[in-house]
């Protein structure tokens, strides 16, 4: 917990200077769109890769070695390979996340960074570069949108839920169609942190997927800590950050019920 005034204030700084740096990537990435970027595959077709994130993640890195040096970085570009742990602070970045989206579309992609003290979220991020939407959270004292606060999340139920996951994945699980069947409705935007910052505000009661990095989902794990919502694995476990896993992000009114229709003990994931 943090209890030090001194700690509390450096920390903002550390808040401001992220907003900042964020601000100025966002323009690299928009003055970089009106040009021409190589686009390369990494573990799959789905999994693209530009010079711009791997530029983003260089800038960070360059910009923390020079003002906080003592600050690591686990981006995804490559800077992940050297964090084991999440002692001191720590900033978890992704660059661009929704690099498809930004590729294809031009617009449904974020900048996200979760900055964590001793392995406890203290800051979180994500930015909608084109939308010019800036989420974000300091522990204790609440999430904000653009610097307007974020509600606690209200009760909801299953029924008058809007859901958030990719369509590939009920090939991968045939249950998530009783999810398709409980609730109102379901979406997808192809960009993780997002689709937990849509949770975090309201505009969506759960995010669910297979498989995400840390850097997925740091950002929108910090803001959802502040409004009261839930974050877990499929077997209802505490995230590490450190290793990719499952994932569920949802209003916490529902939440438990989410994971009782989509896992059991025949079907560990």
């Amino acid at each position: 917990m943090i209890t030090v005034t001194k700690e509390v204030e450096t920390l903002e700084k550390v808040k401001q200077q992220a907003e900042e740096w964020i601000r100025e990537a966002a323009l690299y990435i928009k003055k970089e769109m009106k040009g021409s970027f190589a686009v390369n595959t990494k573990a799959h077709q789905h999994d693209l890769v530009t010079d711009v994130d791997k530029n983003v993640e260089a800038f960070f890195l360059e910009k923390l070695s020079e003002t906080f040096p003592t600050h690591r970085l686990m981006g995804e570009e490559g800077s992940f390979e050297q964090i084991k742990d999440l002692s001191g602070i720590v900033w978890i970045l992704d660059p661009i996340d929704g690099t498809i989206n930004f590729v294809h579309q031009e617009s449904n992609f974020a900048i996200s960074i979760g900055i964590f003290l001793e392995g406890e979220p203290i800051i979180g991020f994500v930015y909608d570069v084109m939308r010019d939407e800036l989420f974000s959270s300091f522990k204790g004292n609440g999430a904000y949108l653009n610097g307007e606060p974020l509600p606690k999340l209200p009760k909801n139920a299953l029924n008058e839920s809007i859901l958030s996951f990719n369509a590939g994945w009920m090939l991968k699980d045939r249950r998530l169609e009783k999810l398709v069947h409980s609730s109102r409705g379901i979406r997808s935007y192809g960009v993780a942190a997002l689709e937990m910052a849509y949770v975090a505000s309201g505009r969506l009661d759960a995010y669910i997927s297979f498989n995400l990095a840390p850097w997925d989902i740091a950002g929108g794990y910090a803001l959802l800590q502040e409004v009261g919502g839930k974050a877990t694995n499929f077997r209802g476990e505490a995230l590490n950050f450190l290793e990719k896993d499952t994932l569920i992000a949802a209003n916490p009114w529902i939440h438990d019920e989410i994971i009782n229709t989509i896992y059991n003990q025949d079907n560990k994931q």
